[in-house]
């Protein structure tokens, strides 16, 4: 029998937590042929996604992908997500979270072997929503790679 990945459960905890909490809840996805996102809002390859309650419609978090309806720029569009292809779910407003390492080519993909990989997801704080103006939706990964600045917010540092 295969092992069941853990990462489906932890996204759906994360996002619990994060609603429980009052948090608004953001998904950090690599974007590649599998999914199905607004290629217009698409920086370096990814893109962030509010998920909140308020800012989708019909959220389904099953084991395999992660699917619901937003609107971008007013115009709502049917958002398709591979759990695969996640790489981070945290908390808008402090950025508390769970990021994992996106695993190309979906479910028949091979695991990564223990010498290999980082044991265990990391934590790190992520970035921001995109300035206003931009769709509640949706903003890109920041394109700066300089240290944050005291007293600024928290980024996304992946360690390897």
């Amino acid at each position: 029998m295969s092992e069941i990945s853990t990462k489906p459960y932890m996204l759906r905890a994360i996002y619990e937590w994060c609603t429980d909490s009052g948090y608004t809840p953001y998904l950090a996805v690599k974007v590649d042929a599998s999914t199905t996102v607004p290629m217009e809002y698409v920086k370096k390859g990814e893109i962030v996604l509010n998920i909140s309650f308020g800012a989708t419609s019909g959220l389904k978090m099953d084991n395999d992908s992660i699917r619901f309806h937003a609107r971008f720029g007013g115009v709502s569009r049917e958002i398709y997500v591979p759990v695969n292809n996640v790489m981070a779910i945290y908390a808008n407003e402090n950025g508390q979270g769970m990021a994992f390492e996106p695993q190309a080519g979906g479910a028949d993909a091979p695991q990564p072997t223990q010498e290999t990989s980082v044991p265990g997801p990391s934590l790190a704080a992520v970035p921001t929503p995109a300035p206003e103006g931009k769709s509640e939706a949706a903003s890109g990964p920041q394109d700066d790679n300089d240290p944050p600045k005291k007293g600024g917010r928290p980024t996304l540092t992946r360690i390897k």
